[in-house]
């Protein structure tokens, strides 16, 4: 982990479990605690804000060595700035938090209220972490809502807005494609000044500007069950995807790779995944050796 953001945490006393071994082996963690130890011996208020460097200087009271000490007086200095970075972090008010997955990669995160978010790959979140002054959560990508009961909020992306009361959804908003599905209590979506309500098992989706609304059975969305799933996607993405996830080479010189796949298959079996991308499409596929697979159209 980045040393300086376990550092950044360490001082907001924010780290969690995993955080809190690796801050433990930093080599710097006896120095650190030094620190602390050196720190606590100023006083100052903590309702007053000390502005400057000078001003807090001001406020210490130092008592004279004996001898001139290195180690002491770099330790003093380091705990000013300390003290100077807590106050600054007390006062600051407006902390924000952002969240992004890479290719094949999810992330779970907690909202300010205690409700639940599960951050598909290639997808980002941000939002205030005071939610007494707003309570909204931008995304771009993909995520799955599980709300606390009786918490509202609104998730917001470029082509509207969801806004959610105690209820579980899931929200798509990338490339071309906007779609919202509800899979407990209700949602309202807001797309071009146009409000949209869905109660569980309804879905709204609009892909390349046509909107359409349908009605799901399941109770969850299928990514959440180690399943890749893709609406009007083009094949070359889909095939890149599958590149990635299993570390091989697709080769589709002889394909069209703006063909547009939609459909969905595990993540735990390579042939299954190729199968279920190719078969539909009419196409077919050979193994070069177990690193290369080759795509072709089936009338080759």
């Amino acid at each position: 982990m980045d040393k300086n953001y376990l550092i950044k945490k360490w001082l907001d006393n924010d780290l969690n479990s995993e955080e809190q071994k690796a801050f433990d082996a930093l080599e710097d963690k006896p120095f650190f605690n030094e620190i602390i130890e050196e720190g606590q011996r100023f006083k100052g208020q903590n309702t007053s804000k000390v502005s400057t460097f000078e001003n807090l200087e001001k406020e210490l009271k130092y008592k004279p060595e004996p001898t001139f000490n290195w180690k002491k007086t770099l330790v003093r200095i380091a705990a000013v700035f300390v003290i100077g970075f807590g106050l600054y972090s007390l006062f600051n008010k407006d902390k924000h938090s952002t969240f992004e997955t890479q290719l094949a990669q999810t992330e779970q995160i907690t909202l300010p209220d205690n409700s639940m978010v599960t951050l598909n790959e290639l997808s980002q979140i941000d939002f205030d972490d005071n939610w007494d002054k707003e309570r909204n959560v931008q995304l771009k990508g993909e995520a799955y809502f599980k709300v606390a009961k009786g918490k509202r909020f609104d998730v917001k992306t470029d082509f509207g807005t969801v806004s959610v009361l105690g209820t579980q959804f899931n929200v798509t908003a990338r490339d071309s494609i906007f779609s919202v599905i509800c899979y407990e209590g209700l949602v309202q979506v807001v797309h071009n000044n146009k409000t949209t309500k869905l109660p569980a098992g309804k879905a709204y989706r609009i892909i390349n500007g046509i909107t359409e609304a349908f009605n799901v059975a399941v109770i969850q969305p299928e990514w959440l069950q180690n399943m890749k799933v893709f609406e009007q996607a083009k094949i070359a993405d889909v095939f890149a995807s599958i590149e990635q996830h299993y570390n091989i080479k697709i080769v589709t010189n002889t394909i069209d790779n703006s063909i547009l796949f939609t459909g969905a298959f595990e993540l735990d079996n390579l042939d299954n995944a190729l199968k279920a991308t190719t078969k539909s499409l009419n196409l077919t596929y050979v193994f070069n050796n177990k690193n290369e697979v080759v795509i072709k159209n089936a009338k080759e």
